[in-house]
């Protein structure tokens, strides 16, 4: 959750220098979810994540390095500067790509799970989305093939309440996602996804459930993002969100929660927090000065990767 949060934390001071020309969605105020689930995935697990991918990418053993100079557009990016912040790719992880396009991924990881399944491979697949992908049909259809089949694949909903800036309640009836599973005999968790225990201890579940080949599960984690939809700032200001609404789940911040729980259980004191804190810190220094550093793609590449 540490490297997640000051990871982006930089990301958000850096980008106002116009040196970052792609658009960065950060999940500050998320990070327990990524860390949660992914503590319980092997190298080649398959994630399939969104727009908002840092924290699921980083949480899956991605590098740094890799993501910032693909942030800075250069060469030695993971997508060679061509995909941004939104497209990050690591295949060697179990990353096979990013996407932008709400719910595109959802039927990704299902196909990942169909391979798995055709391969017999103990390999499980998991799709990270928001509430907005939850309006989309694909989700329906990938929540109906994957029960169909007992596909080993889990539905995690980071469910942050806004759609860009549209709240959940504008969209959609007052009824948790989760429930949607039931029509179709999936299992489904609804949890605090601030409580990075909470999301090991569920995803524990579903990730079992899947190897052993006992099908999907829909969880449905509730979270916050701090900043706007896009972007290094906050929207309150310009009132996309009740700033009393914003105020009140930064005092449910999910990293110092857990910090707080260890402190207080004598497993992390002050000063190893502080030393974990200085090596991530050194590790974020080399990898924006990696990304920095990196060449651009030569013009001569320009019809490269096209197809």
């Amino acid at each position: 959750m540490l490297r997640i949060r000051l990871f982006e934390d930089r990301t958000a001071v850096l980008y106002p220098e116009q040196l970052i020309k792609c658009p960065v969605h950060l999940c500050i105020g998320q990070e327990a979810i990524s860390a949660g689930v992914c503590a319980h995935l092997e190298k080649e697990d398959y994630i399939f994540s969104t727009h908002r991918s840092h924290g699921h990418c980083i949480a899956k053993g991605m590098d740094l390095k890799p993501i910032a100079a693909e942030l800075y557009g250069r060469s030695t990016g993971c997508a060679k500067g061509r995909g941004g912040s939104m497209h990050l790719v690591d295949t060697e992880n179990g990353i096979p790509g990013t996407t932008a396009i709400v719910g595109g991924c959802i039927p990704l990881a299902v196909g990942a799970a169909l391979s798995a399944r055709m391969q017999k491979s103990k390999r499980i697949s998991v799709a990270f989305f928001g509430d907005g992908a939850a309006d989309e049909g694909v989700f329906q259809e990938s929540l109906n093939y994957a029960s169909l089949k007992k596909l080993p694949v889990v539905f995690v909903c980071e469910n942050n309440f806004y759609a860009t800036n549209s709240p959940q309640k504008a969209r959609q009836p007052e009824v948790n996602i989760v429930e949607r599973a039931n029509g179709y005999g999936i299992p489904g968790v609804l949890a605090d996804g601030n409580d990075v225990l909470a999301v090991y201890e569920t995803f524990r579940e579903a990730a079992a459930r899947a190897r052993s080949g006992e099908g999907p599960m829909l969880l449905e984690y509730r979270t916050y993002r701090w900043k706007g939809h896009v972007g290094p700032n906050a929207d309150i200001e310009i009132g996309c969100r009740p700033a009393d609404e914003y105020e009140e789940w930064l005092k449910r911040c999910p990293v110092d929660a857990f910090m707080t729980y260890l402190s207080k259980a004598g497993v992390l004191t002050d000063a190893e927090n502080e030393a974990i804190i200085a090596r991530i810190e050194k590790d974020v220094d080399e990898a924006i000065a990696f990304g920095k550093s990196g060449p651009e793609p030569d013009a001569s590449e320009l019809l490269d990767y096209v197809y």
